[in-house]
Order: structure tokens, then C-alpha cells, then sequence
């Protein structure tokens, strides 16, 4: 409050607060710095700097590298060549793949056979082959017959199995034929010569027409896939069926030997002395059963086709 007391025409800078030393060293310091300072000072330093050379160290003395490890000599010998348990089982499905391979190149050459051979069937007369006679017989075979080459593999099987039954039946009726021959032999009468003629008859008759009405219709159907020879081959087979049920049952006049003339042969030779009626007897019996046999394996083969 005092200086408004003073004299105001005094110097004014005579008590005032900013004549401190201190306030007045940092205005002047402040004032020289904004006015000495220069913008593009610190680009020129740092060009100058950049020009400068940073001198290269000296490179380090290189040791000298050592021998690998794996050139090292040594004396001991690689492990040995132990197989593991994966490999086995490698090995195993590698053969298994080879055998099917192998399997199919197989069927397939058999088939590209057979397609051969149809092929040259279609332009080449194929050369009867059944019966099988030799070259020196006077007649020659009539008729081709070859399972592999004409017949399905699906049906083959069937088909020969026909053929079997073919050759039972026509050794049946051989076999009859003698034993009608011993039945006439030993009863000389007229059944027994009836019989016997018959028996004739029919192993002449029998045996070719039953291979050519029912079987060749049989092995024509299956070739060539014919309803009329299928239809052909049941009605003659059917019939066939019936004989033979008959010729088992053993009728004189039907020129077989069966049950009804063993069974009455057997009678009369035991009411005498004469044993061979009841051995002629018994075989007779016999054949009766093995006709009795192969109709119901007929008639099995007639459902079966």
C-alpha cells in the first residue's frame, strides 16, 4: 500500500516486481532462444551427419571348422534289418491281390476261349464227336456233344446230370435182358419166352429213342433256350417215368423182371427142391428195386428242370 503513496513521476522501474534478477535472466534467456532459432538447423546436422564414414570393424580371425561326425572313421558296423509287424501283413494282402489277379486273368482267358470256339463253330462244321467210337469202326459218331462249349455254365451240371440218368437206364435194361435170358433159361415157358423177347425189344428200341426223343430234346433246349424242345422233353420224359415205374413193378408181358415175377418166382422155387428159381428170383427182385430207384430219381429230375 505503499506505493500508492509514492511519487507517480517517479521511475517506474525503480520497486517493481519485474527487475527481479532471476524473472529477468529467463525473460532474456526465452527471448535469445525464439530469436536464434532455426528450423532447418537440425536438417543440416543430420545431412552432415550422414555424410560422415562409420568406419568397418576388422572381420574376426575364422577357426578352422572341424571334420564332420559322419566323416569321423569308426569300426562299428550298421545295425541289422529287423522287419517290423506291419510289414507281414503287407506282404499277406499284396499275395492276396495277386491271387485274385491272377485268378481273373484266368477266367478271363477261358472265356475269351470259349467265345473262340462259338465263333468258329458258327463258320466250321463242328465234327460229331458221341458216340465215341474209334476210327476203325465201321459207322461214325452221329451227333456233337460238348458240355463246355454249348451248354450254360449255370445248367451244365443239370444237364449232365440228365445224361447220367440216360446211362443208368440203358444199363438197367442191359442188365434186365440177362436175367430175363436166365429166367427163360431155367422156366421154359411161355411168360418166360414172352418175357425174354420183349426184354430184346426194348434194349434195341429203348436205348436210342430215349437218347434222342427226351435227352438230345433236353441238351437242345438248354443250348439254345427252345420252349419247344423243353416241351418236348417233358412230355416224352413223363412217359418215360411211367415205363419205368411199370418195368419196376415186373410184368411177363412187358418184358422185365420186377417185384410181382421175383416175388412169384421165389414162391415156387421154395415149394421144391430146384433152389435156382429163388437165386433167379432174388436177382430179379433186385432189378425191380434199382427200376423202382430211378423213377423217383425221374421224377426228382423232371421237378428239378
Amino acid at each position: 500500500m505503499s506505493n500508492f503513496d509514492s511519487n507517480p513521476f517517479a521511475d517506474p522501474t525503480d520497486n517493481s516486481p519485474f527487475q527481479d534478477p532471476s524473472v529477468t535472466e529467463a525473460t532474456a534467456n526465452s527471448r535469445g532462444g525464439l530469436e536464434e532459432f532455426n528450423p532447418f538447423e537440425d536438417s543440416n546436422r543430420q545431412a552432415s551427419n550422414g555424410s560422415k564414414t562409420t568406419p568397418v570393424a576388422a572381420p574376426l580371425p575364422v577357426k578352422p571348422q572341424q571334420q564332420p561326425a559322419v566323416m569321423a572313421p569308426t569300426s562299428e558296423l550298421p545295425p541289422s534289418y529287423t522287419q517290423s509287424a506291419a510289414q507281414p501283413a503287407v506282404s499277406e494282402g499284396a499275395a492276396e491281390l495277386q491271387k485274385r489277379q491272377e485268378e481273373l486273368e484266368r477266367k478271363a482267358a477261358e472265356l475269351s476261349r470259349r467265345e473262340q470256339q462259338m465263333r468258329s463253330a458258327q463258320y466250321n462244321t463242328r465234327e460229331n464227336n458221341w458216340p465215341p467210337l474209334p476210327k476203325w469202326f465201321p459207322l461214325q459218331p452221329c451227333f456233337y456233344q460238348d458240355f463246355a462249349v454249348d451248354i450254360p455254365l449255370e445248367f451244365q451240371r443239370t444237364v449232365k446230370m440228365g445224361y447220367y440218368l440216360w446211362i443208368v437206364y440203358s444199363l438197367l435194361l442191359f442188365i434186365n435182358l440177362w436175367i430175363v435170358l436166365a429166367y427163360f433159361a431155367v422156366f421154359k415157358g411161355g411168360n418166360a419166352g414172352l418175357c425174354f423177347g420183349l426184354a430184346i425189344l426194348f434194349l434195341v428200341l429203348n436205348v436210342p429213342c430215349s437218347f434222342i426223343c427226351w435227352y438230345r430234346a433236353l441238351y437242345k433246349a438248354f443250348r439254345s433256350d427252345s420252349s419247344f424242345n423243353f416241351f418236348l422233353f417233358f412230355f416224352i420224359f413223363f412217359f418215360q417215368f411211367i415205363v419205368t415205374v411199370v418195368q419196376a413193378i415186373g410184368i411177363d408181358q412187358f418184358g422185365t423182371v420186377g417185384i410181382i415175377n421175383g416175388l412169384s418166382l421165389i414162391g415156387s422155387g421154395s415149394k421144391g427142391d430146384d433152389k435156382s428159381g429163388m437165386i433167379i428170383g432174388g436177382l430179379m427182385l433186385m432189378i425191380g428195386c434199382m427200376f423202382g430207384t430211378l423213377a423217383v430219381l425221374d421224377l426228382l429230375y423232371l421237378i428239378k428242370v
